[in-house]
């Protein structure tokens, strides 16, 4: 690792330690959804009543109830029949996630091209832990989705951090400080927003690769898509012998690819542009 990105590095700890690195508050409509959910006299339509503010997000919780993971004999052509098909609990979560893309912008160019790169990436591996939950009844799919879209969370204040304190660095050194720093700063955010602990261990335990567990969690789920979604590429992480890793005989997947269910490989391959439309 480079000088330049051991010293930036040092300095986002530091400001960690002295609880002054800036973490971003989750987007009003997604405080809004979970006060609804929690609450005990909730139903469908105090759900949809919040979402309907946000037009950006009920047309995507249209597009993705018209998908082909969810697609019944019906189109969907309104919020009201997207909840009433992906059911309250999935919505909920669904809507929380999908909230935190606008929180994925920056001013300059190569900072905000890496935080949509790192926002797609995380769209793909939670619509491949909407797939994988599905096969194990104690998780929910719609926490898993959930899980997804916040497994790289913490990227976003160490890339405000290089944007506000304009450092010039090529993406090879941004590669290493994010591996390196958005699992510590994601567990502080998911913290500081109260998730449950289930969801807040996931920006670290899913890259911890020789974690065990009693059984399957949502931290696996993601950590298992991570995976899948580099094979084939140039990434580091497709060089790793997967047949090491525990959370696929939890998640009951085949490290293999040429052994893999084609029938679960497809639906994966399609739920990877579920969230992404």
């Amino acid at each position: 690792m480079s000088e330049l990105a051991e010293k930036i590095i040092q300095e986002i700890n530091a400001a960690i330690d002295e609880d002054k690195l800036v973490l971003p508050s989750l987007p009003e409509v997604a405080l809004n959804v979970r006060e609804v959910t929690e609450k005990d006299d909730t139903g469908i339509s105090d759900l949809i009543e919040v979402i309907e503010k946000d037009a950006a997000l009920s047309a995507r919780l249209v597009k993705v109830s018209n998908s082909p993971l969810f697609r019944g004999n019906a189109e969907i052509s309104n919020l009201n029949m997207a909840v009433s098909r992906l059911g309250m609990a999935y919505t909920s979560s669904l809507a929380m996630g999908l909230a935190m893309q606008q929180m994925f912008q920056a001013t300059s160019d190569m900072i905000d091209k890496r935080m949509r790169q790192v926002w797609e990436k995380s769209t793909e591996v939670a619509g491949m832990c909407t797939v994988l939950a599905r096969q194990h009844a104690h998780l929910q799919p719609g926490q898993a989705t959930l899980a997804g879209l916040i497994h790289s969370i913490g990227a976003l204040p160490v890339l405000k951090f290089v944007e506000d304190n304009d450092i010039q660095i090529n993406n090879v050194i941004l590669d290493n400080l994010l591996e390196e720093l958005q699992p510590l700063v994601g567990a502080k955010i998911l913290e500081k927003w109260s998730f449950p602990s289930e969801l807040s261990i996931v920006p670290k335990e899913a890259i911890n690769f020789t974690r065990s567990a009693d059984k399957v969690d949502y931290a696996d789920l993601v950590m298992v898509s991570l995976l899948q979604s580099y094979t084939g590429t140039d990434h580091h992480f497709a060089e790793m012998d997967y047949t090491t890793i525990s959370a696929f005989d939890r998640v009951g997947i085949n490290p293999d690819p040429e052994h893999q269910d084609e029938d679960l490989n497809a639906e994966m391959e399609a739920a990877m542009a579920l969230l992404n439309m």
